[in-house]
C-alpha cells in the first residue's frame, strides 16, 4: 500500500521560508513514479503548485511559485521535497504531495493515483 506523509508545514510571516518534505512509507512506488505538489485554500479548487519527473531531470512549476519555490527529490531516500522561500500570504493553503505514473500534463490532478494527507501552511502579513 502506497502511503505518502506530507510535513514541514506551519505558521510563518511574509518574506520567511518552508520547507515541505512528503515521504513514501508504504509501498514504494516514488523511484517510478513522477511527484507534484498541489494546494488548497478554504472556499478553493485544489490547485497545481510544481511537479518533477521520476528521474528528477524536469521540473514544473505554476506561474504564481515560479521563481520562489523548488521542488526536489531524493530518490533513494523515498522523499519530495518542496523549498518555498519568500511566502506570501497568498500562499496560505494545505499542501498536498502526489505521484503520478504518467510523464506530461503535470498540472492535472486526475493524472495522480495517490496522495497525502495535506499539511498546513499560513502565512500571515
Amino acid at each position: 500500500q502506497v502511503q505518502l506523509v506530507e510535513s514541514g508545514g506551519g505558521s510563518v510571516q511574509a518574506g520567511d521560508s518552508l520547507r515541505l518534505s512528503c515521504a513514501d512509507s508504504g509501498r514504494s512506488i516514488f523511484s517510478s513514479y513522477s511527484m507534484g505538489w498541489f494546494r488548497q485554500a478554504p472556499g478553493k479548487e485544489r490547485e497545481f503548485v510544481a511537479a518533477i519527473s521520476w528521474i528528477g531531470g524536469r521540473t514544473n512549476y505554476a506561474d504564481p511559485v515560479k521563481g520562489r519555490f523548488t521542488i526536489s527529490r531524493d530518490n533513494p531516500k523515498n522523499t519530495l521535497y518542496l523549498q518555498m522561500n519568500s511566502l506570501k500570504p497568498e500562499d496560505t493553503a494545505v499542501y498536498y504531495c502526489a505521484a503520478s505514473p504518467y510523464s506530461s500534463n503535470y498540472a492535472d490532478l486526475r493524472r495522480y493515483d495517490y496522495w497525502g494527507q495535506g499539511t498546513q501552511v499560513t502565512v500571515s502579513s
